[in-house]
């Protein structure tokens, strides 16, 4: 069993857009990510693992879509862990990782205290703190619930997403998280 698919996730810029249209958000850039986008694939045949990039997020603009693998749960499962709810989110540019410098450029939830809806393991649901989007790692998915790109797609993912965001006059980016049905 790999860590990350062999490809990128496949799907059409209309078919995203399908996907996104039951939020009617106002923004020109936005984030969907598909949890469980390999279930079937990658992992445990028909479940959605942890600990693997078995996800997929989704950048559409107007004259820009493109995908990355990604990991929208926590690295594993443990009392307390939160993952994050499927719905509409809202981020911004920040920095991950600021209380374990070294920082780096990632997104920050763009709600009052960072506060997120979360399912805690063995607790169930409550609010998350600070539910970055940032760059996974090569040997883990570097997940206590946030949402991670794997770590050779980071960059090209995060620059892009800003300068679309700059290009739009966006200070916040819509992230809409569905689960693969």
């Amino acid at each position: 069993m790999g860590n990350v698919p062999s490809s990128r996730p496949q799907l059409t810029k209309e078919a995203a857009l399908e996907k996104v249209a039951a939020f009617s958000v106002p923004e020109k850039v936005i984030l969907l990510g598909i949890r469980g986008y390999y279930r079937d694939t990658m992992g445990e045949k028909g479940k959605n693992d942890r600990g693997i990039y078995d996800d997929a997020i989704f950048v559409i603009a107007p004259d820009y879509f493109a995908s990355f693998n990604a990991n929208t749960d926590p690295t594993v499962k443990r009392n307390g862990v939160s993952v994050l709810k499927p719905g509409l989110h809202y981020y911004k540019k920040g920095r991950h990782r600021i209380s374990r410098p070294p920082s780096y450029p990632a997104f920050r939830p763009d709600t009052p205290g960072e506060l997120l809806p979360v399912t805690r393991d063995d607790i169930g649901d409550s609010m998350g703190i600070a539910i970055n989007i940032h760059k996974g790692g090569y040997n883990s998915t570097s997940s206590e619930g946030c949402q991670t790109i794997y770590p050779s797609q980071w960059e090209a993912f995060q620059t892009k997403v800003y300068q679309l965001m700059d290009e739009a006059g966006q200070t916040r980016i819509p992230y809409i998280l569905i689960e693969q049905a």
